[in-house]
């Protein structure tokens, strides 16, 4: 077992027993790579009382899982009203912030498999990039179910944020990935994005500051109607990412970071 350690956010909205499953995929899984210890920390950003019960409930039976083994652990950590995926993320990670080397998300829905999540976790000790992101690429022998409006619409983005923002990125939306702590703590607090943009911030931000990534085709089974509308919501996309970009311009000046 890698000495390293990561800390690990997973966000959680009424995700019912989409979670518990994903959970105890996680803990079985983790007994059967030499990965860095971990802990998760299932950030519940404002559910219904029900489905916050449950996201405890399966927190609990995780840890059933994992305590034999003694390495890794899942934390519960509640926020009393919905304030959006960027900002469970951002909680839990400033709530064991001194405590890792690496810091990742995961999506807790599943879409992204556990064995993903370990598989790319299992490397980090070793490795030269300072941001690892999984993607959803066809390539490299990975399995990808997804709408063809879901693949559309996020081909649709990425071409939106290469073009703003030239990271060089085939999938910043990936709910995947990891960050280095040494290149992260430092613009951790200067974080703002409280929901979807948060991916494309964090990329800048880090890109910005000089930071080395890579992307690694993962597995997705991302099934299910979207709630994006065509057309309307690309729209509304881009010019969300019009005004990051100029936030982001205007803190870098402000700061004579300016390339």
């Amino acid at each position: 077992m890698s000495a390293c350690s990561l800390v690990t956010s997973i966000p959680a909205y009424n995700e019912g027993t989409r979670l518990f499953a994903f959970l105890q995929d996680w803990a079985r899984v983790a007994s059967t790579v030499d990965a860095p210890k971990t802990i998760a920390v299932v950030v519940d950003d404002g559910s219904r009382a029900d489905q916050a019960a449950q996201h405890a409930k399966a927190v609990e039976a995780a840890n059933a899982l994992l305590r034999p083994h003694g390495t890794h652990e899942v934390r519960y950590l509640r926020a009393d009203r919905n304030q959006g995926k960027g900002a469970a993320i951002r909680s839990g990670w400033n709530s064991c912030v001194s405590d890792a080397d690496w810091f990742a998300f995961v999506d807790g829905d599943g879409a992204l498999p556990a064995r993903e999540f370990w598989r790319l976790a299992a490397a980090l000790p070793g490795s030269p990039a300072d941001v690892v992101c999984g993607s959803r690429m066809k390539m490299a022998g990975r399995t990808i179910e997804r709408s063809m409006f879901r693949h559309i619409q996020g081909r649709v983005f990425a071409t939106a944020v290469d073009e703003l923002f030239h990271l060089g990125h085939y999938d910043t939306q990936c709910g995947m990935k990891f960050f280095r702590a040494t290149s992260l703590r430092p613009i951790l607090p200067s974080l703002k994005e409280d929901r979807w943009l948060l991916d494309v911030e964090l990329l800048a931000q880090l890109h910005h500051a000089g930071a080395q990534s890579v992307e690694i085709p993962v597995d997705c089974d991302q099934r299910g109607p979207s709630s994006l509308v065509f057309g309307v919501d690309s729209a509304r996309m881009f010019m969300s990412l019009v005004r990051l970009r100029r936030r982001l311009r205007a803190e870098w000046a402000l700061n004579g970071r300016v390339s």
